[in-house]
């Protein structure tokens, strides 16, 4: 049986935002870094939930489809720390009902993840991803 070893991360205070995700090793580009976990719930009842998180300033409900979403409040893991960036060093993938975060090029040890989360400016939460950024979530 093959056991699959998935980089080493770390939570820590962010410049961008509350917490972040950070590599404790280089990471090559394409690599599955960590699984988006959280509960599977439908789309229609994301939306109490995903209004509730934004009032507190955090976007937790990650759409896997039209039907499908997953709240990582409930049953979340380190995935749900990883922040917005314009220009990020991550994407996501979905495979069937799994969100992965991927390293979308090299990452250096102590960088900090980061994939854009495509809001839209729907959320109304600054972006801090640079100085200056004018963009919202």
């Amino acid at each position: 049986m093959r056991t699959s070893s998935y980089p080493r991360i770390v939570r820590r205070r962010s410049p961008l935002h509350g917490w972040g995700v950070f590599a404790l090793d280089p990471i090559p580009k394409n690599t599955r870094i960590v699984q988006y976990a959280g509960e599977k719930i439908a789309a229609g009842k994301s939306k109490a939930r995903e209004a509730d998180q934004l009032r507190r300033g955090h976007i937790w409900c990650f759409s896997v489809n039209r039907r499908w979403v997953r709240d990582a409040e409930v049953g979340g893991n380190i995935a749900k720390y990883v922040n917005h960036a314009c220009k990020p060093n991550c994407y996501s993938q979905v495979i069937g009902d799994a969100i992965w975060i991927r390293a979308g090029r090299n990452i250096r040890k102590g960088e900090e993840l980061s994939y854009n989360y495509y809001t839209h400016g729907t959320a109304g939460i600054p972006c801090n991803c640079v100085p200056g950024c004018k963009n919202t979530l």
